[in-house]
């Protein structure tokens, strides 16, 4: 029989706490900020599914219901370490500090927000499934050889444990003990397949027993034991301890992207469901009941995520407009003869529309 972990929870769906020995020690200010980087990344996709349906912004894949797996995870990794994303991380950058702003450029179709700012470890964005996999792996590897102190964490769902990417990474790690997280944010629904339909395995994270590392089953609604989970495979990871594969057993509550219609495979008695799961809610529960959330101080939260999150729109838009020429210039290091070509037979093209239009 395969060997099957079981599920770490601390907050259960109610806010109350289910084991109070496994609850991390963070302060009363990293707690709320927690909270405020959930709420910024409810309402960053909010907002963002909202510009995708007035036509200022590109096809969006939304995080809804999966704050506590981005944001638990992301906050248990310090300034040195890389983070790799997939393409449903958009709360784990913030909590990096990439500017909301960039992010929404880069769904609006400016390849210029797809630009890390040089202080930040993070990869871009990756929307091929699980090809981030390998990259995050080499990268790891290459801190084990230099005798780094820092790690790798990358990102995937859970239709990426059935692409080759996600096994060779996984063996690769286990065999050369990289300091690497694997985090899978197990949504339930890899678009219109279901879980089950994924793998004959009982859970997602007992695959990391076969490459010979350990695998973490979590409740990926309980940011608090998102955290406690990811803070100690990170630990592991940096003092040589080797991988660590994390399944945050979690739920999409949108559709897969603005170009799908979840309501075509899934019920609505699935969705309400889950919805009593809710993470915010859950984690808003607790605090308010621990004192350490007031009305007052949530609305000063709320009002200073709005502003942040309206302002970075209209950054974005007010951006100028890219060149066509960096459709060009940024395909190569160094452009190559027959795209000097094309981007001169483009431009004489434009030219040309020009002098038409005077005419």
């Amino acid at each position: 029989m395969q060997q099957k972990p079981q599920m770490l929870q601390i907050l259960n769906e109610h806010g109350n706490i289910t084991n109070e020995k496994l609850v991390p020690k963070l302060t009363q200010q990293q707690l709320l900020k927690m909270y405020e980087f959930m709420l910024q990344g409810r309402t960053f996709d909010e907002t963002a599914l909202k510009l995708q349906r007035e036509g200022r912004m590109l096809t969006f894949a939304a995080g809804i219901g999966q704050e506590a797996a981005t944001v638990g995870t992301a906050f248990a990794l310090e300034k040195n370490d890389w983070m790799f994303p997939s393409f449903r991380e958009n709360s784990a950058y913030m909590v990096r500090g990439m500017p909301p702003e960039l992010l929404y450029q880069y769904w609006a179709g400016d390849e210029r927000g797809n630009k890390i700012p040089d202080t930040l470890n993070c990869f871009t964005v990756s929307v091929p499934v699980s090809t981030q996999i390998p990259h995050a792996v080499g990268v790891a590897w290459a801190m084990k050889l230099k005798k780094e102190k820092n790690m790798v964490m990358v990102y995937f769902g859970d239709g990426a444990t059935s692409k080759g990417d996600f096994h060779e990474g996984m063996n690769f790690a286990g065999v050369f003990k990289v300091p690497c997280v694997f985090v899978c944010q197990n949504n339930q629904w890899a678009i219109s397949l279901p879980r089950s339909r994924q793998t004959a395995s009982d859970t997602l994270a007992q695959k990391a027993f076969a490459y010979g590392f350990d695998g973490v089953l979590v409740d990926g609604n309980d940011v608090l034991a998102v955290y406690a989970a990811t803070k100690a495979a990170v630990d592991k990871a940096r003092k040589g301890g080797g991988p660590t594969f994390v399944e945050c057993f979690t739920y999409r509550l949108a559709d897969h992207t603005t170009a799908d219609d979840a309501a075509r495979y899934r019920t609505a008695e699935e969705i309400a469901e889950w919805k009593r799961k809710d993470p915010i809610d859950r984690f808003e529960k607790y605090l308010f009941a621990v004192g350490i959330l007031t009305e007052k101080i949530k609305k000063e939260i709320w009002e200073k995520v709005e502003k942040r999150i309206s302002d970075a729109v209209r950054k974005m838009e007010a951006a100028a407009a890219a060149s066509p020429e960096d459709i060009f210039n940024f395909t190569y290091e160094e452009m190559p003869w027959f795209l000097k070509e094309q981007m001169n037979e483009m431009m004489q093209a434009m030219q040309k529309a020009k002098e038409v239009e005077v005419k």
